[in-house]
């Protein structure tokens, strides 16, 4: 029997400037820095970043002249994938809206060019709304 897994840890995302993408994710994402792991933020070392319920952690490392080469996909509910639109749409991001007839999704990028997705399972949901 192999052993199990309890779920991703943490995504590594490659960025330009620590303080930029920090900045981007807070105001953009709604994520922070987590403070008991800054002491990892040095010499090459990931800046912490987690959504507000704590269960999403993403490793920033700085990385000057990459581009990005991260592709993450969060999930959400069909009504918190409306009210993502809206947040993306109001931070100036270009959406690609993709309904993937199962699930509904929306692509954007950060402003290191880290590929990001939303999508939702409530697809009927997502339709019918975009439709009215």
């Amino acid at each position: 029997m192999k052993p199990k897994l309890n779920g991703i840890d943490h995504v590594h995302v490659y960025v330009s400037n620590f303080d930029k993408a920090e900045r981007w994710y807070r105001e953009v994402m709604g994520f922070e820095r987590v403070e008991s792991l800054m002491s990892w933020a040095v010499e090459g070392g990931p800046l912490t970043v987690q959504d507000e319920s704590g269960n999403i952690h993403l490793a920033l490392f700085e990385r000057p002249g990459t581009g990005g080469s991260s592709a993450i996909a969060f999930g959400t509910s069909g009504s918190e994938f409306l009210a993502w639109r809206t947040q993306l749409e109001d931070h100036g991001l270009t959406l690609r809206l993709t309904d993937h007839k199962l699930a509904y999704s929306l692509y954007f990028e950060d402003p290191d060019e880290n590929l990001h997705e939303i999508t939702t399972y409530d697809r009927d949901f997502v339709v019918s709304a975009l439709a009215g």
